[in-house]
């Protein structure tokens, strides 16, 4: 008989052994060991450490009878363009009543390399509350207001009167940049609402010489015509603020009651020098198919995928430099090398293929997904869905799942039916304030019009878990703690990878494919 697994109250079962058996997480964690390990170096986007986690994803898919579906075996090569800012040779200044201000940069303000940079910017300032523009509700921070050849500052977030999904979509890179060239803009200074910040500015500073990157391929700079772009920090936001008669403060509280933003000139202007150094690097992602049985729906894919990218080396903290990126995303990663591995034991024969890709320059900017969703290893169309594992943080029994996107396809219909079966709550976002849906890889899926998926672990407001979800980004997000020392629940993210094989064998045995919900903001996007 074959053996397949299944979910019987809550527990996962092998069917053909009769025996109930709880995951270990043992297999998973082996996976994160060697992915998050020193020698990898933290895994960064085109170096010698991500090169030998590629080869090793590759090898164990190998091992579990997948077949190859990259350009060169398993691997797609993807090709960056670096760049570094020399901060020895760039400055800052803010320019005001006949004086000249020099801003510290990493402790006033920071000058971003995801941008072409232009060596010098010198340009006037107007605040643009958001900075959106909203067809769908007619809401638009720029209208009326003099913007041509002026640097836009603005708050992070969005009015109450957008969804969480309108919100999210028009405050990815993509839309914003193109909000600004129709407006004639030249750049732009972010401040992060302090309320929501991932991290603190601190940390924030600590990383900002990490080596950004773009795309080489082709018409995929969403950034065009941006010549500068700044984070500032909201700590020192009133500098900025100054004789304008509005502070930070009381902008944070309208933004915090979802009220529209005021729009305002600022006097003064920005004078910013820049020296940046080029460079190419090649990097991989990593495609592998477990094939369907069925002689038609074998064509069509269901697709997980994780980044296995991290940030590499960086400042040391307590004497250690590696950022070996163990739940973000080396647990992701291994999620996916454990399902595989599920696949061969059990097996499993479902009508649809698992098309499982891993992803390169995901911390560079969602690069290396958005280079394979433009340029997928198998036909463009033949993609009906995509469950994306990043830093699913299996610090506590698995009791909830957040799941980002929840209820804009059929997908969320799936997700419920398999989590309850198990006896796991599903949530949708919330915090939707943090925009996580467009923050990583399933959202480049998404704009090719694939449904997707990014469960994690979820708590309830007030709890122990939220708790320690909260310390965890506090201390550990994008920070050399994030590594193999850690306490982790391996039993918990066993059975999260089993309840995701779960999940993936419902999609690829359904008889009709996932679709956007009539309702859906995403649904404009169109359906594979």
């Amino acid at each position: 008989m074959r053996t397949r697994f299944r979910i019987i109250a809550g527990l996962f079962v092998f069917a053909a052994l009769g025996a109930a058996v709880k995951p270990d997480g043992a297999r998973w964690w082996s996976y994160v060991e060697f992915l998050a390990s020193d020698k990898l170096e933290g895994r960064n986007t085109g170096s010698e450490g991500h090169r030998k986690a590629a080869e090793y994803a590759a090898a164990q898919f190998e091992k579990d009878g997948l077949k190859p579906a990259g350009e060169q075996g398993f691997i797609q090569p993807v090709k960056f363009v670096t760049k570094e800012l020399d901060e020895s040779k760039s400055s800052l200044t803010l320019d005001r009543n006949g004086k000249s201000q020099t801003l510290k940069l990493g402790e006033d303000a920071i000058i971003s390399t995801r941008v072409d940079l232009q060596p010098l910017v010198e340009a006037g300032l107007v605040f643009v509350g958001y900075g959106l523009t909203v067809p769908e509700i007619h809401y638009d921070d720029l209208a009326g207001l003099d913007t041509r050849g002026k640097i836009a500052v603005y708050v992070t977030g969005a009015p109450a009167s957008l969804s969480s999904e309108l919100s999210a979509h028009y405050q990815s890179t993509k839309e914003r940049s193109a909000v600004l060239r129709k407006a004639g803009i030249i750049g732009a200074i972010s401040i992060q609402n302090p309320k929501h910040m991932d991290l603190p500015w601190s940390r924030i500073a600590a990383n900002r010489l990490q080596m950004s990157m773009a795309l080489a391929a082709p018409g995929m700079d969403d950034t065009e015509g941006v010549q500068i772009f700044i984070s500032w920090n909201p700590a020192h936001a009133d500098v900025l603020l100054s004789g304008t008669g509005h502070s930070l403060d009381e902008l944070v509280s309208l933004a915090e009651e979802g009220k529209q933003l005021p729009r305002f000139p600022i006097s003064g202007k920005i004078t910013a020098r820049t020296s940046v150094r080029h460079g190419a690097v090649e990097s991989q992602n990593i495609a592998a198919i477990w094939p369907g049985s069925d002689p038609k729906l074998k064509d069509e894919y269901v697709a997980m995928s994780a980044h296995i990218d991290h940030l590499g080396v960086g400042t040391p903290v307590n004497d250690d430099a590696i950022f070996n990126g163990a739940m973000d995303n080396a647990a992701g990663s291994a999620a996916l090398l454990d399902i595989a591995a599920h696949l061969k034991e059990t097996g499993a024969k479902m009508k649809r293929s698992i098309l499982f890709v891993l992803v390169t320059g995901e911390e560079k900017g969602l690069l290396g997904s958005k280079y394979f969703a433009a340029h997928p290893t198998v036909p463009a169309k033949s993609i009906v869905a995509d469950i994306n594992l990043d830093e699913f943080l299996p610090l506590f029994p698995l009791k909830i799942l957040t799941v980002y996107g929840v209820n804009e396809s059929t997908l969320g219909d799936d997700i419920r039916a398999v989590a309850g079966q198990a006896g796991v709550k599903v949530a949708p976002d919330p915090e939707p304030a943090r925009n996580i849906f467009i923050r990583s890889d399933q959202y480049n899926f998404v704009l090719h019009g694939i449904p997707a998926l990014m469960p994690a672990f979820g708590t309830v407001k007030g709890s122990p878990e939220e708790a320690a979800l909260r310390k965890w980004n506090a201390e550990r997000y994008h920070a050399v703690s994030d590594d193999l020392s850690q306490p982790v629940d391996k039993p918990a993210a066993g059975e999260f990878d089993l309840l995701m094989a779960q999940l993936v064998e419902r999609i690829a045995d359904a008889d009709a494919k996932p679709a956007w919900k009539p309702t859906s903001f995403f649904k404009r996007y169109g359906t594979n």
